[in-house]
């Protein structure tokens, strides 16, 4: 099993408006274990980034101006996440701006050079239904140490979502084969297997927590500049307002 954890920055919110990718970093796990060999590269995306983003990753236009353009390092990237599966935290985000990247030299998008990608962000939310699944969350309920992140870093953010991703995942390989054997004599004959995660009960978010979840995007926002990401992303389910890391 191999996953590549995967972030990005970028100048903007959407690709489709002109923004770039201007930071990819990636970490790689082999079998759960991290190899040490990940992908870093800072982009010149030949444009300057919005004001609120540049609050958010302090990536300079002058700082970046003498670094490689995407076409430099497409092959690299594109060998380097062959044959991995891609876990990404709000995945639409980076794929719709990777997607871009990518066509512009004429690449096809990212679904079809890997074999899978998988949305943490997704999979936080249904573990922990009505609670906050940030980055920095995660972190903390998790008790994964982000004291050093004082501003969003590709490859910092892709270190800590590989942390998170492991703590996260941790009993789907373990439920069984880590379970005590049943003393001699106590249920002989009793077949152990694979459990149906259909018949799992569905926890939905009540209003209250709908309602806080849509208070958290306010602040979002006003941190952002702009309406966040989220705001696209979710779906309206209760009263609160809500309409990405």
């Amino acid at each position: 099993m191999r996953w590549i954890i995967l972030d990005t920055e970028t100048t903007g919110l959407e690709p489709s408006q002109g923004h770039r990718v201007i930071e990819i970093g990636a970490v790689e796990l082999e079998n759960r274990n991290v190899t040490g060999r990940h992908f870093h590269v800072y982009l010149n995306p030949d444009r300057d980034s919005d004001p609120g983003a540049l609050a958010v990753h302090g990536l300079t236009t002058e700082f970046l101006s003498d670094k490689p353009r995407f076409e430099d390092v497409a092959q690299d990237f594109v060998d380097y996440i062959a044959g991995g599966e891609l876990i990404i935290h709000n995945a639409s985000f980076d794929t719709r701006f990777l997607d871009a990247e990518l066509a512009r030299v004429g690449r096809p998008p990212l679904a079809q050079l890997c074999t899978a990608i998988t949305d943490s962000l997704m999979v936080a939310r249904e573990m922990h239904p009505g609670k906050r699944n940030s980055l920095d969350s995660l972190c903390e309920r998790y008790g994964i140490s982000n004291a050093h992140r004082t501003l969003h870093g590709a490859l910092l953010d892709s270190q800590l979502l590989a942390e998170v991703w492991l703590a996260m995942t941790r009993g789907q390989d373990g439920l069984l084969i880590d379970a005590p054997e049943p003393a001699r004599g106590a249920g002989d004959g009793l077949v152990v297997g694979g459990f149906d995660a259909s018949v799992l009960t569905v926890l939905r978010a009540s209003e209250t927590e709908m309602a806080a979840h849509g208070e958290y995007l306010e602040a979002l926002d006003k941190a952002a500049g702009g309406p966040c990401l989220w705001r696209k992303l979710d779906t309206p389910a209760a009263p609160a307002e809500g309409t990405a890391a």
